[in-house]
């Protein structure tokens, strides 16, 4: 057995009820992820299903820290996140990166495609002008995009065009690990299952390991090795993904598979 890439232990984040509409102070927390403990192995997709509101962007997040923890512990490769400083953690996050939900939010409308697939070559990367040019157009190709857009700013582009947009701007530092926050549930169906069968693609040309998050089990099911299942903020059921699909342990993970539609992958 292979040391995992990522080992999340305990972790927790919890936030404080805000103010109500009367300007009342409310009392209490919301446990959005709760004492999650979790390893994901080289070159695996471990699929993170759950209800809208259960925790899993935020524990995406929290392993990248995109936002802090509250308590527990993030090992990537070994090495403790939650003590490196800012310089390591620059260093770390070229081999961590994140594909959003909506494929136009997540990119500049004022940038060009060169400029927002280069943003991570520029800030991370000492390359000649005409390298980094063909960088991007070789990142262009590995999503199924012609490098004559590169002039073109994002409002141009189709939903689906566009996450392949964001996508190409993940792999650009070659990262080992990528967290894909439902990345085609903003999509329509078909185009949906475009997406997921270019993740899966990449992930055996790049050698990527994915935490892939979604609220739909039949994606998950297609692209996962292994699914985890959260719930109010806490992991309810892991397991492989056969075994999650077919012989689920868990009343909320058989509520999951009893309520999603198939889809045509």
């Amino acid at each position: 057995m292979k040391s995992p890439l990522l080992e999340i232990r305990n972790l927790t984040k919890i936030y404080p009820l805000g103010e109500s509409m009367l300007g009342a102070r409310a009392k209490g927390e919301v446990r959005a992820v709760d004492d999650v403990s979790l390893d994901i192995q080289p070159g695996e997709t471990l699929g993170l299903v759950g209800e809208s509101g259960s925790g899993k962007s935020t524990l995406g997040r929290l392993v990248l820290r995109l936002i802090e923890p509250g308590s527990g512990a993030i090992f990537f490769e070994g090495r403790d996140l939650l003590a490196a400083g800012h310089g390591e953690m620059r260093r770390l996050r070229r081999n961590m990166q994140i594909i959003f939900q909506d494929p136009f939010g997540s990119l500049d409308p004022r940038m060009n495609v060169e400029a927002i697939i280069s943003e991570p070559l520029v800030i991370h990367e000492k390359m000649t002008l005409p390298a980094r040019r063909a960088r991007v157009a070789e990142l262009l190709r590995a999503v199924g995009l012609d490098r004559s857009i590169l002039p073109r700013f994002p409002h141009e582009f189709s939903g689906g065009q566009r996450q392949r947009i964001g996508i190409a701007r993940a792999l650009a530092l070659r990262p080992k690990f990528i967290v894909a926050d439902e990345p085609v549930s903003a999509l329509d169906v078909s185009v949906g299952a475009q997406i997921v069968n270019l993740l899966s693609q990449l992930q055996c040309e790049f050698g990527l390991t994915y935490l892939f998050i979604s609220h739909s089990m039949p994606v998950v099911r297609y692209l996962a090795t292994r699914i985890a299942v959260m719930y109010r903020g806490k992991m309810v059921e892991v397991g492989d993904a056969k075994q999650i699909t077919e012989e689920p342990q868990h009343p909320y993970t058989r509520s999951l598979l009893q309520a999603t539609p198939e889809i045509a992958v």
